[in-house]
């Protein structure tokens, strides 16, 4: 799980406190207040990665939100006061459990010197712990290539069958159940008991008949997802390496327009119960400086305001190009359609009307800004290896050196490249190339610190940034990645083989800017070429 048994512990109660404020104080209000806490639960739940948790959670969360239409006299009845505090009984006790079960992990050391480098470094700074994974399968030989694999990705794998499961009460990241040769009726039975087993794993399905019947069989019992027959082996890694990555999604970030300071504040307090972050201005004219200075992912806009709309303010915002896609939400007491449908036509994104629904607000801002940040990521990363792309990589170095600059810290830029590259697109064709460069982005984005920035700088090229780390220690971290690497073998038809990477370092000085580190890293990475390949040069 990505979040901490701290903050879930945390989460947990005050989720349970709000069921019992909301018991006490009988009423519209105190249901709505509940109905926002199980819904921001419920999606702390998915982002954290606790799987079985999540599925009980939004169980919850679909019944606390049908209830709305039930209520009598603004108080819950009876019968369904009782249904519920039997459910979030269930939840509680569940979460218990999984805390009792699962310690806090504990780091790898991996990068602490040895023997075979001569180093003796400390550890560099917030290195990935292993991860396990289980297969679940009669089958495991059909498996085992991909096993090697997930080990070049410090991802530990257990072959295991429906019947005979490790006694571990450390829950596994994934549980990947194979149906090959097993009844369907079995397989929901052990997809189910899996999912009461484990709160936190996400369980795939593997080799699964493509027909309605048999998919919606599979999630119904606790699937995930599910890979169905003649999936390749090279998809299904992608998706074990991107689940079992480290990558965390910053917070949602609202910029309020409100000129009432009342009402602002009534804003933030509802979307900080649902886990967004928001900074409130009560001056239209103050939108550009916050918008440069907060960086929101989405505008919610006062539709009225002294001396100018809500419309004129979003026109403006327009006129910026780093700004055309940031959403804007309206929020107005004049439910007029044809103001709504002017607005929209205007710039914004969505109309929402005065007194609000909590739920609705919080389920809309999200939802945009969920399209919002896939957008980006899209205008972002490479679509081969889901890395940085080109120029978001260089934007990425020149911030990156700003900031080592004023804070007078280390920074080392890399260039790398894959060796005799061209020679593997004309021996095994293109597609396998790009599963080569697939692996390497893989292997570097688990491997490297959370801290550290890579980017596919251009065909089989990366770019690497490492703030905090003098040349020494760079060359350490990468120079364990290129040993890695050249162990990995890449399969194609009844053999394999192996590829291995050259690469350039340069380490930051002051009024270095970003293009002349890149031009030192590359002067050496050619050095590292003609000196034989499958090396580091620091320059």
């Amino acid at each position: 799980m990505s979040c901490s048994p701290e903050e879930l512990r945390r989460k947990s109660d005050d989720f349970l406190a709000k069921w019992q404020a909301c018991k006490t104080q009988a009423g519209l209000d105190g249901f709505v207040e509940f109905a926002v806490t199980v819904s921001s639960f419920t999606g702390f739940l998915e982002v954290g990665g606790l799987s079985g948790l999540h599925q009980s959670a939004k169980a919850l969360e679909n019944k606390v939100l049908s209830l709305f239409d039930q209520l009598d006299g603004d108080a819950l009845a009876p019968a369904a006061v009782e249904n519920l505090e039997r459910q979030i009984g269930e939840l509680g006790a569940r979460i218990d459990s999984f805390l009792l079960a699962n310690a806090p992990p504990v780091l790898d050391r991996r990068m602490q010197g040895d023997n075979e480098t001569g180093g003796d470094f400390e550890p560099l700074a917030e290195l990935v712990a292993s991860k396990t994974i289980w297969f679940v399968t009669k089958t495991p030989a059909m498996w085992q290539d991909l096993a090697v694999q997930a080990g070049y990705f410090n991802i530990q794998v257990e072959m295991c069958t429906l019947q005979n499961q490790p006694s571990t009460d450390r829950e596994p990241v994934i549980v990947l159940v194979d149906a090959a040769d097993v009844e369907p009726a079995a397989y929901a039975a052990g997809v189910k008991a899996l999912r009461n087993r484990f709160s936190a794993s996400n369980i795939i399905g593997l080799n699964l008949a493509s027909d309605f019947e048999t998919l919606r069989a599979a999630l119904v019992a606790g699937c995930e997802s599910c890979f169905t027959q003649g999936t390749a082996q090279a998809v299904i890694m992608a998706r074990i390496v991107k689940m079992c990555g480290h990558e965390e999604e910053p917070p949602y970030r609202v910029l309020v327009v409100e000129d009432s300071r009342t009402a602002s504040a009534v804003i933030q307090r509802t979307l900080k119960q649902a886990g967004l972050e928001s900074m409130g201005i009560t001056k239209p004219q103050e939108v550009l400086t916050a918008l440069d200075k907060f960086q929101p992912d989405l505008v919610l806009m006062d539709m009225f305001m002294p001396g100018c709309t809500g419309v004129e303010v979003t026109r403006v915002i327009r006129q910026h190009e780093e700004f055309l896609s940031t959403p804007v939400v309206y929020l107005s007491g004049d439910s007029s359609i044809a103001l709504q449908v002017d607005a929209l036509r205007l710039g914004g994104d969505h109309f929402l009307t005065k007194p609000f629904n909590p739920v609705i607000l919080n389920a809309v801002v999200k939802s945009k800004i969920d399209r919002y940040r896939t957008l980006r990521r899209s205008m972002t990363m490479d679509s081969l290896t889901g890395l940085l792309n080109h120029l978001t990589s260089k934007q990425r170095l020149e911030t990156l050196i700003k900031a080592a600059e004023a804070e007078r810290t280390a920074l080392c830029v890399a260039m790398i490249d894959i060796d005799h590259f061209k020679n593997v697109n004309d021996s095994y064709g293109h597609p396998l190339g790009d599963q080569v460069i697939r692996s390497l982005a893989w292997l570097l984005k688990q491997r490297l610190r959370k801290t550290d920035v890579v980017g596919r700088y251009g065909g089989e090229e990366f770019l690497v940034i490492l703030p905090d780390a003098d040349a020494a220690r760079a060359h350490q971290l990468l120079d364990r990645i290129r040993v890695d690497f050249s162990l990995f073998q890449h399969a194609v038809r009844d053999t394999s083989f192996s590829c291995t990477f050259s690469g350039g370092i340069a380490q930051f000085t002051p009024g270095l800017g970003g293009a002349t580190a890149i031009k030192i890293a590359d002067e050496a990475l050619y050095i590292a070429k003609r000196q034989g390949r499958n090396q580091l040069v620091v320059a």
